[in-house]
């Protein structure tokens, strides 16, 4: 077993994992950007190191800086959880090919063959795993999307290789958006995933989203641990799973699971896993789907997933320390049908976002109050405290509550008695929104499927729930405090350390003064993130301002253009969103005050009109 392992995320993820090596009497090491230094994970960790800044690209997605951080922590395997380096084949190769260091995961090759979905899909279909008609082909031209729509008919899904969770997905009603379709598509690719490959499916109107949880050894055992169903989905993003599908009989459940063990054994696949399903509809059924429904393999996420603690709280199985076991070379110790399943359980994704304003993330603030509930049933997974800084460089996401009950109606039930204990204050939060949904005709007769929500659901409901449950959640904005750091050089046990150290509230040490390790001078205070405060605009004309925190994806208009309203300006992603600010009304351009890959705040002008 290994004696240290540094775990390459940050948050609940982060905390989850170091909670199952504290299990296993194994050591954990965290790493942080500067924005996550006081963040809970580092708090939680035996040791942590900083990576780097804020942004993700120059820290927690820094290949060396981590494995140097492993280094010099002696950690002998690294665990990536999910997200950022979670599913590179490239970080994971790099771990693999480092002396004394462990991958705890799939291995690069496995990662590769079925990160890229054209080789997945070709994978599954030999294997005998039913697979949505599609290009298995990268797809480059135009022509070559139109002549699938030729074929198959609109609409079309345009799908980044390296995709995921609506990333780099774009769906082509008519033949006239299929150029527009296909750049947006190529465009969130090369920004996502550093690879603007894609390819084409056939766009299913009505899918439930079933994924089935796996589990393979280095000694040739591969075991299903069962289906969750997260077809409650906002813009492709899960908001709420749950296990067991109450949409599915036995027998299609079956199928589905062993379809799901066919695919991963033919990719010589090791460790944890999902593969994901397309379950399609059928309009007015009466019952649960039975075993002739069509199913379609939709891809496989080469790491744990967010949602993996509904399957815990039903098989029992503790899916992290199996991961870490398989990892140090041990083997499944259980045969297929030893799994049984106990109960039902949910999952709730706990965003720091307002549902009344389209989910708008929250752009900061304080957490004021922090009284998580419990009782019988109930788990939480977060890394937070009261008092703590909402950090908001990364996602929207800042726990997850699971909710264990008898049956589905239990579960329900008891959902909403935790959800209403669930007090947080200082922040808004997707909590009256989940109140909402179990009580909502669809949900509790497991009758939506992954349309409902942008399709279907009156917004004005959740504009009432927030109204009605959404508490005090403050301004969304911290209170202005001095900051100082100070520098010190300290030793212990004859080893000497530099160490910064931070004062909240004092006044600024001015240029000039000696710091207190007693050599050179301190340096005056500096702006945060190392920019300017904006820029000098040009000409009075109205503003274009950014809406959240962001990076420019694209800027589609130049000084001097004249633009009606509807006219896309520039792509802002935020929050794993890729959106297109457009201009409220015609005028011509007189600035453009931003560029590709430049990270803006809310509030930022990204382009003046007269």
């Amino acid at each position: 077993m290994f004696r240290k392992v540094l775990v390459a995320n940050r948050g609940e993820i982060a905390v989850r994992v170091m909670r199952a090596c504290e299990e296993l009497n194994i050591g954990t090491v965290a790493i942080y950007s500067e924005a996550d230094k006081d963040s809970g994970h580092v708090r939680y960790a035996d040791e942590a190191y900083n990576v780097g800044p804020a942004r993700a690209a120059d820290s927690y997605l820094d290949h060396e800086a981590v494995i140097e951080a492993a280094r010099k922590a002696d950690a002998d395997a690294i665990h990536p959880g999910y997200g950022f380096l979670a599913e590179n084949a490239e970080f994971a190769s790099k771990v693999e090919d480092a002396e004394g260091i462990t991958w705890i995961g799939p291995s690069s090759s496995a990662m590769e063959s079925l990160g890229e979905k054209t080789k997945a899909r070709t994978i599954m279909d030999e294997a005998d795993v039913p697979i949505v008609p599609g290009t298995t082909d990268p797809v480059t031209e135009p022509e070559e999307v139109k002549a699938f729509g030729e074929e198959y008919g609109y609409p079309i899904a345009i799908k980044a290789e390296g995709g995921g969770g609506g990333r780099g997905m774009k769906v082509v009603r008519s033949e006239e958006e299929v150029e527009d379709q296909l750049e947006s598509a190529k465009r969130e690719g090369e920004a996502y995933f550093d690879n603007d490959s894609v390819y084409l499916e056939r766009y299913l109107e009505q899918p439930r989203h079933i994924e089935v949880q796996i589990l393979a050894d280095e000694h040739g055992n591969v075991r299903h641990l069962g289906e969750r169903d997260c077809s409650l989905q906002r813009r492709h993003q899960k908001v709420i799973e749950e296990g067991p599908s109450a949409a599915l009989t036995d027998e299609l459940r079956e199928k589905i699971g062993e379809a799901a063990r066919r695919g991963v054994a033919a990719a010589d696949y090791t460790n944890a896993g999902t593969v994901e399903f397309l379950v399609e509809e059928e309009p007015g059924r009466d019952g649960p789907l039975g075993p002739d429904a069509n199913f379609y393999f939709l891809e496989v996420n080469t790491r744990i997933q967010v949602e993996h603690t509904v399957t815990e709280e039903i098989t029992g199985y503790d899916i992290v320390k199996r991961q870490i076991r398989i990892a140090a070379g041990e083997e499944i110790d259980f045969e297929q049908d030893e799994v049984e399943f106990d109960g039902h359980a949910m999952e709730f994704r706990i965003n720091a976002e307002n549902a009344a304003n389209d989910f708008a993330p929250a752009t900061g603030g304080r957490l004021e109050t922090y009284d998580p509930p419990g009782g019988i049933g109930v788990r939480l997974d977060d890394a937070l405290r009261q008092g703590d800084e909402l950090v908001t460089d990364y996602d929207s996401m800042i726990a997850k509550l699971i909710v264990w009950g008898e049956d589905r109606d239990d579960c329900i039930e008891r959902s909403l008695r935790a959800l209403r204990e669930y007090e947080i204050e200082g922040i808004p939060t997707i909590i009256p929104f989940h109140r909402l949904m179990l009580t909502d005709e669809e949900f509790v007769a497991s009758t939506h499927t992954t349309k409902y929500l942008d399709e279907e659901l009156d917004e004005s409901r959740i504009e009432e729930a927030q109204q009605q449950w959404g508490g005090d959640t403050g301004s969304g904005e911290t209170e202005d405090e001095e900051t100082v750091e100070r520098e010190f050089t300290v030793e212990v046990n004859g080893k000497r350390f530099e160490v910064e150290l931070e004062e909240h509230g004092a006044p600024a040490i001015p240029a000039g003064d000696v710091d207190a390790s007693g050599g050179g001078q301190a340096s005056p205070p500096q702006p945060a993130g190392g920019e300017g405060g904006g820029s000098d605009l040009a000409g009075s004309g109205e503003t274009v301002d950014a809406e959240m925190q962001g990076t420019i994806l694209d800027v589609e208009v130049e000084e001097g253009d004249e633009v009606a309203a509807g006219d896309v300006l520039v792509v802002l992603e935020a929050m794993k969103m890729e959106n297109d600010i457009v201009a409220e009304r015609g005028g011509t351009v007189v600035e453009v005050a931003v560029e590709e890959d430049q990270s803006v705040d809310m509030g930022d002008t990204l382009v003046v009109l007269e």
